[in-house]
């Protein structure tokens, strides 16, 4: 997920002994003439949390304290918040995508599907039947095994926080004679390496494949009545940390008829929708405080961008930059909006193709344990897909 870091060159006549905030020594430079000073531990940890991952592989390689430190948990996870804030995506008016190579090679056409991140960790669905946990930042991927369902329908990835574990939701539908669903539905877990089939719960028709994730839940805008063109519906979640099923609340809005089916996103950690207004515009709703339906408050206002084929639908927001610009995706393409002034742009991507699917990503030191404590990760080198490349733009 390692290139080689080269030892110091200055011999060490004398050094202090390790600190008990850290896990490994201070260190003091000496020579003939002067003596610098100690760097205490502490800062050499600031130092390397706000380094990216690629010199994070090569320090590695410095001494076994610095090992041990960059592969400790703690670090891990400060690097993964400090990552987090880095919102740099949007500075510039064209990007250059970066490919990366993802195991395995494959002979047929298969569809690759990104169906979402957590922690720099991407969820990736080949077919029906592949399914991929990988960190591009350490080249490292891991084939799940298969949950033994016939017909992946919908699908879901995230944290669960409370029991340190990585999970995978795998579901399909089964319809009776009455037209009422319910959902079958595995979930994976990546600490013990198993799937575990979870009970039954009566849903309407799911309209979004990928679950969004916030706080610990899986989310699906959930259809449960249609009145012609238009349709009756709720939210429903799973929560990682006991696999129960639930239904919450969605905003109240009343401006007119919506053209489709409100899409949900997450928008700065936070729950959002987007619900197009037919010829008009779309409404950007966020979710303030989980769980509170009072708190769903209308953020932005976006009026359709219009080309030579009329106006343009785009789908839910991605993330919001430092400037409080919005990245949205526009059918094949990235949309920017400036709430400031109310403008629209469509950045250039160079090395890029048409866009298919979408998520965000972090560079993270993230590892694929198992419950044991060892790795079964695989790094990927000089394999790719024959059929088509996976490129990413950071976060």
């Amino acid at each position: 997920m390692e290139s080689e870091g080269d030892e110091a060159s200055h011999q060490h006549p004398k050094r202090n002994k390790p600190t008990s905030s850290a896990p490994f020594s201070s260190t003091s430079v000496q020579d003939s003439s002067s003596e610098f000073p100690v760097l205490p531990a502490d800062l050499i940890s600031e130092i390397l949390f706000k380094l990216p991952v690629k010199s994070h592989l090569k320090f590695k390689s410095v001494s076994k304290s610095w090992l041990g430190l960059i592969s400790s948990p703690k670090f891990v996870k400060s690097h993964i918040n400090i990552s987090s804030d880095n919102n740099s995506l949007l500075y510039d008016h064209v990007t250059k995508a970066i490919d990366f190579d993802f195991p395995p090679n494959k002979s047929n056409k298969s569809s690759i599907k990104a169906v979402g991140s957590a922690n720099g960790l991407i969820y990736v669905v080949l077919g029906h039947s592949d399914l991929f946990l990988w960190n591009p930042s350490i080249r490292k991927f891991k084939k799940l095994p298969s949950p033994r369902i016939v017909f992946l329908y919908m699908y879901g990835f995230g944290y669960d926080e409370l029991n340190a574990d990585y999970k995978v939701v795998c579901l399909t539908q089964k319809v009776y004679d009455d037209d009422s669903r319910y959902n079958v539905d595995k979930i994976y877990s990546l600490n013990n390496n198993s799937w575990k089939r979870l009970d039954e719960f009566r849903i309407g028709k799911l309209s979004n494949q990928t679950g969004m994730f916030v706080n610990g839940k899986l989310r699906w805008e959930n259809t449960t009545k249609h009145f012609g063109c238009y349709s009756d519906w709720d939210v429903i979640f799973i929560d990682l940390a006991d696999g129960r099923w639930g239904e919450m609340e969605k905003p109240f809005y009343s401006e007119g008829k919506l053209r489709f089916e409100p899409c949900l996103g997450v928008l700065e950690n936070d729950l959002s929708m987007l619900c197009h207004h037919l010829g008009s515009h779309a409404d950007v709703w966020v979710m303030k405080e989980y769980g509170v339906k009072e708190s769903w408050t209308k953020m932005f206002i976006i009026k359709y961008p219009y080309d030579n084929m009329g106006y343009s639908v785009f789908g839910p927001p991605f993330c919001m930059s430092s400037e409080g610009e919005i990245l949205f995706r526009n059918d094949s393409v990235f949309m920017i909006y400036n709430p400031n002034d109310d403008s629209i742009r469509f950045p250039k991507v160079s090395n890029f193709g048409p866009l298919v699917e979408a998520t965000l990503y972090i560079e993270s030191l993230v590892w694929l344990f198992v419950a044991n404590g060892t790795t079964n990760a695989t790094t990927s080198k000089d394999t790719k897909f024959t059929d088509e490349d996976i490129r990413v733009i950071n976060k």
